[in-house]
């Protein structure tokens, strides 16, 4: 069963959207605004570049990283990784070509799916509704939270507010750094 590893950054407050910059949110950009850069905090970034196996993103997200991902040097380790991609209204003519096999899941049930094949680790990058969905199903089985001291207010967040059971997570790493940001990874208990 291949695992199937969260990654985000989050606000304090469990904001994920726009962090990088990307249109539409009013703090868009929120991981460099007025925080100091402190490298050692991304050491993860590029790890998960080298255990991955697979990349999954929601179709937004996908429709934001495709056109940039492919020819950024900082993400070469993906350019012929496979990619999945979940959503319901992509069409195979959305996807780009020069980024390697991508594939349409059009179901969390195909996601589930996918878990039970063999192979290596698949890493979720942005995406917060499929986050959410991946999560309220029991199908995320690590989380690599990178989290920012900062407070949001609105915007999207990582985990929804269904009401569900509880869910157990381990801590298995983190650090903090001078910055303020916080390196949380956490296995899901089953």
């Amino acid at each position: 069963m291949r695992t199937l590893i969260s990654s985000a950054f989050v606000s304090l407050d469990g904001v994920v959207e726009a962090p990088g910059g990307e249109p539409g949110y009013r703090n868009t950009g929120w991981t460099f605004k007025d925080i100091e850069f402190v490298e050692a905090a991304y050491e993860i970034k590029g790890r998960e570049q080298q255990e991955a196996t697979a990349l999954m993103f929601g179709r937004t997200s996908y429709e934001a990283f495709s056109p940039v991902w492919p020819d950024m040097a900082d993400f070469a380790d993906y350019k012929e990784m496979p990619k999945y991609v979940v959503s319901t209204t992509l069409g195979e003519a959305d996807l780009v070509d020069n980024w390697g096999a991508t594939t349409i899941l059009r179901s969390l049930d195909e996601v589930a799916a996918l878990k039970e094949t063999d192979g290596g680790p698949i890493i979720v990058h942005g995406s917060a509704t499929l986050n959410r969905g991946l999560s309220d199903a029991g199908l995320i089985d690590r989380y690599h939270l990178l989290v920012f001291p900062v407070l949001l207010g609105a915007g999207k967040r990582l985990f929804s507010t269904t009401d569900k059971d509880k869910q157990m997570l381990r801590l298995v790493e983190h650090e903090a750094y001078a910055n303020g940001l916080q390196k949380q990874v956490f296995d899901v208990v089953r």
